[in-house]
């Protein structure tokens, strides 16, 4: 039981890498500021740098997460709960992120919570669940849609007062950028030159600044802040998941599993499930729930690492993937490029990951 419970908390590991590790650049992807490998590998360092200092900070999301006062104690040390938590949610991550889908890890750990613990011992505490667990997880991405929504106008308009301009550039020869004004019959004169190109896919286009902050070049000042942004929102996330899933090996007590060993084991699990399967997640988060340009995409980023860090101190249950989809979803609201189509579904499959999780959960215990 042992053996498989250590397993259980690996697969559940790199099942959160595959469907949560893009997640923090996912707006460097989409909206062109790198390439795929360069923000996968950027999460990646930046997630597990997360997970390691997350042994400050983890103490309670480590005591939520064995199931302390949702079950009876004695329960959140059993083995036989501890592999039916895990391995329920496991598949539940692992079964959405092979369709491509965002689900959070920590709604798939709390359904299998609820399911393990009303296998065994037929009841969970319902103030316990709606307080600690469920309030966090809904009001999150309302919160980050909010705060988005709000704050992109107050930032575009700062770059206007600074007299910071968007342009389209094309990639001509050597790949340097070159400024282009566009004309309504889809003729691109070049700023430099004056030579009229024929365009024939805007696609090839990018969507750049220009002006100057302080002396400094408007683009290359705004390309760091939203890298360090991603860097802080994948930081983020190992801070607030890795003592989530460590949890589950901390509360196994014939483990005798040190909680800073467990929290880098976690790390190491997450970033190589990140690397080998976060493509199809990657491209609904970066692609298909809206267009999004440099500055768009910073904005997001920030919220969403502000919200996910505090969760984090405080010690609350929130996920990730709520944050940060909300923030794509108020980002796509305010630019009026959302395709509420893929925002539907994406919400559809979050209601559904608790109570598959449950099912999973319960199945489990009963078998193993």
């Amino acid at each position: 039981m042992i053996a498989w419970l250590v397993f259980a908390v690996a697969f559940l590991a790199y099942a959160n890498g595959a469907n949560d590790n893009f997640k923090g650049v996912a707006t460097l992807f989409g909206s062109r500021t790198t390439d795929y490998r360069k923000a996968l590998w950027w999460a990646t360092l930046t997630t597990f740098a997360g997970s390691c200092v997350a042994l400050a900070l983890s103490g309670g999301l480590v005591k939520a997460f064995s199931g302390q006062g949702l079950v009876p104690d004695l329960l959140t040390h059993d083995p036989q709960f501890l592999l039916a938590v895990g391995l329920g949610a496991a598949l539940t991550v692992m079964l959405a992120t092979t369709t491509g889908v965002p689900i959070s890890t920590t709604h798939a750990l709390t359904g299998g919570l609820v399911g393990a613990g009303l296998a065994a011992v037929g009841t969970v505490s319902a103030d316990k669940l709606g307080q600690s667990f469920f309030m966090p997880l809904a009001v999150s991405p309302l919160v980050s849609f909010a705060a988005t929504a709000l704050l992109y106008p107050v930032f575009r308009l700062a770059r206007l007062r600074l007299g910071i301009e968007r342009q389209m550039c094309l990639c001509v020869d050597s790949g340097v950028p070159q400024p282009v004004m566009m004309q309504p019959n889809g003729v691109a004169v070049l700023r430099s030159t004056g030579l009229s190109l024929s365009v024939g896919q805007l696609s090839a286009c990018a969507d750049r600044y220009q002006g100057h902050v302080l002396g400094i070049d408007s683009q290359w000042v705004l390309d760091r802040l939203h890298f360090l942004s991603a860097g802080a929102v994948s930081f983020a996330r190992g801070l607030n998941d890795t003592p989530k899933i460590a949890a589950l090996l901390i509360a196994a007590r014939a483990l005798h599993v040190p909680l800073s060993a467990g929290l880098v084991a976690i790390g190491l699990a997450m970033a190589v499930g990140g690397l080998l399967n976060a493509r199809r997640v990657a491209m609904t988060m970066s692609e298909r729930i809206t267009t999004m340009n440099h500055g768009q995409g910073f904005t997001a980023n920030l919220v969403t690492a502000a919200l996910v860090t505090l969760a984090s101190q405080w010690g609350l249950p929130v996920s990730t993937t709520h944050v940060s989809c909300g923030s794509l979803f108020g980002l796509g609201t305010v630019n009026r490029s959302a395709r509420w189509g893929v925002i539907r579904n994406i919400v559809l499959s979050w209601l559904v990951t608790l109570p598959l999780a449950a099912l999973c959960a319960a199945a489990i215990y009963r078998f193993a």
